[in-house]
């Protein structure tokens, strides 16, 4: 199944980061939607590669997550990009470096900013700018409001100053 191989490799591929780095820890993999706890909503092609921290020290558990989740974000990103370079399309995936239940805490913190975001602009009529959101956030927050057909979102500006906004939708 092509899916074990997308898995595996995701697997071996963090394993063997972490050990470059000095850390020997096992990585377990699930399919988002069972990490989530969301339904079979999600992709079969997402995955949740989770570091065991059992073996790990406090500090070692901080620097891996770095401040506000961007260490965490960059090996993220580095996974995806590397093990998806010169894989067929059918052979790629997405993959979501979890450790110590950062991401679930976040994507819950990143689900409030973007209901209440929502909850704003329909109050007010005003658009509302979220700053300090990582790319991936800012995904995070399109989805969760992709479905109120009253409203819509857009990122403005350059990194590292890009900033999501949510609007109303303008009629059609």
């Amino acid at each position: 199944m092509m899916t074990d191989s997308r898995m595996q490799r995701g697997q071996q591929w963090l394993k063997t980061l972490l050990q470059l780095t000095g850390i020997n820890t096992n990585i377990q993999v699930e399919l988002e939607s069972l990490a989530t706890g969301e339904g079979e909503s999600q992709e079969p092609d997402s995955f949740w590669l989770t570091i065991d921290e059992i073996n790990l020290t406090p500090e070692q558990i901080q620097v891996l997550i770095g401040p506000d989740g961007t260490v965490l974000d960059a090996i993220q990103y580095l996974a995806n990009s590397i093990l998806n370079l010169n894989q067929p399309h059918e052979e790629q995936a997405s993959y979501t470096v979890e450790l110590n239940g950062y991401r679930v805490r976040r994507q819950a913190e990143i689900r409030a900013i973007a209901m209440g975001a929502a909850e704003q602009v329909r109050t007010t009529g005003a658009e509302v700018e979220i700053k300090s959101l990582s790319s991936a956030e800012r995904r995070q927050v399109h989805t969760f409001l992709k479905d109120f057909s009253d409203l819509e979102t857009f990122s403005r500006g350059k990194e590292p100053h890009r900033n999501l906004v949510v609007r109303m939708a303008s009629p059609e």
